[in-house]
């Protein structure tokens, strides 16, 4: 029997408690041995749950116990978690977290001491819920180089761009639409201006290139920007928009941004919708990969975690390799970067045609009859550096959104 305490009773916190509960036969036969969930740390009382006799409010009585063998961090955020956590290690603890904040910002330095101490930390639920994205970069894939991952990484932003797309909806009615069914937070800027994504992409990236990728230094947008009239457009010329977080290795430069991309039926990202996650990966030896599925929720993410809680029962006082260096990637400049450009334009085509190419060169343009005195047209292949100077030369520009692939 291995005892665990979990740090948090929230959504996750009684999710892993219903997991582990519901399929208790299942996972005790997978992991060898039974686990008895010694102590739950919650600043609150649950005085009508039955957990509620496992409840504590002081960590240190968990830290103290030298019958706890793994503490399941979900309490998410930097502080306290991070000093739990470390704690935690630094007793020979082994931790599981869901916490991408604590993972993206830390991950090296807890991998590191982990391995000091012959323990484990492991997060495969931080990034994709309960898509399974760390265990295959860190350990199925590890024969190939990875040259590229691409990524829908938040529901609520997708949810929000399908809703968009299917009702007509403007962006700030799909967002509050979002937040009456729970899947977007009171304060979503985490979500809709690009945080959330970009803190996941950052660990994806430190674990697929081996150092230490700062979420800081990711360009990152979000989509609160995005207009109906954006998606007609872009659905006019054939194209989804998605917030995509993107990692690229490209002559030996590794570049990571996250931002609203158009991508056409031919991108395997193209028809995830609605809540749903999915994950490109492109190695240089096994060639494309896809990861898809619930990326966000209760139990989706709790069974994320009780399979690291089972991973780490196999491997009490054996440390898992994690290839993730502590040396900094300096990542390369996004002005440097190539794409297209989709961008919206008040006025006429016929009016304003020559103006633009004469900028730009040959665009394809196009009207909708149903949205007055604006045009959209897809630029030639530009670097950002190009696209920036170029548009400053020309008025009444409402938005402009960068073209993934055609």
């Amino acid at each position: 029997m291995v005892n665990i305490a979990i740090l948090g009773y929230g959504t996750v916190g009684s999710g892993v408690v219903e997991v582990i509960q519901t399929n208790y036969d299942s996972i005790q036969k997978k992991a060898g041995q039974g686990i008895c969930i010694k102590y739950i740390l919650d600043l609150r009382d649950f005085p009508n749950d039955p957990m509620q006799e496992k409840i504590v409010h002081d960590y240190d009585i968990i830290l103290n116990d030298k019958e706890i063998n793994i503490i399941v961090e979900v309490m998410g955020g930097l502080d306290p978690a991070y000093r739990f956590v470390k704690a935690a290690l630094e007793q020979g603890k082994s931790v599981v977290t869901s916490n991408k904040e604590l993972v993206a910002k830390y991950g090296s330095e807890l991998i590191a001491l982990a391995k000091a101490k012959n323990s484990n930390f492991l997060f495969e639920a931080s990034v994709g819920g309960g898509i399974p994205i760390i265990r295959p970069l860190n350990q199925s894939l590890t024969a190939d180089e990875i040259c590229e991952i691409i990524g829908i990484l938040n529901g609520t932003t997708n949810y929000i761009l399908t809703k968009m797309k299917q009702d007509g909806s403007e962006f700030a009615d799909a967002l509050k639409e979002a937040q009456e069914l729970g899947f977007a937070e009171r304060d979503p800027s985490a979500d809709i201006e690009g945080y959330d994504a970009c803190r996941k992409i950052a660990i994806l990236s430190s674990l697929a290139y081996g150092g230490q990728v700062d979420y800081e230094d990711i360009y990152t947008e979000g989509i609160s920007q995005i207009t109906r009239n954006d998606i007609w457009f872009t659905q006019k010329f054939g194209y989804e928009i998605k917030l995509l977080a993107s990692s690229k290795k490209i002559d030996g430069k590794i570049y990571v941004s996250v931002a609203p991309a158009l991508i056409t039926e031919k991108n395997p990202l193209y028809s995830v919708f609605g809540v749903f996650n999915g994950i490109f990966v492109k190695g240089n030896v096994l060639g494309d990969v896809m990861f898809y599925g619930s990326g966000a929720g209760k139990l989706p993410t709790a069974s994320a975690v009780v399979s690291d809680i089972v991973d780490e029962i196999k491997h009490l006082h054996t440390n898992i390799m994690t290839s993730w260096a502590s040396k900094k990637i300096e990542l390369g400049e996004i002005s440097e970067s190539k794409k297209k450009f989709f961008v919206r334009i008040e006025g006429k085509i016929k009016d304003r045609l020559e103006e633009i190419e004469r900028i730009f060169g040959i665009v394809n343009a196009i009207e909708i009859e149903e949205i007055e005195n604006e045009f959209a047209f897809i630029t030639p292949i530009l670097t950002e550096k190009e696209f920036i100077q170029k548009k400053e030369r020309l008025s009444g520009i409402c938005n402009r959104i960068r073209v993934e692939s055609e």
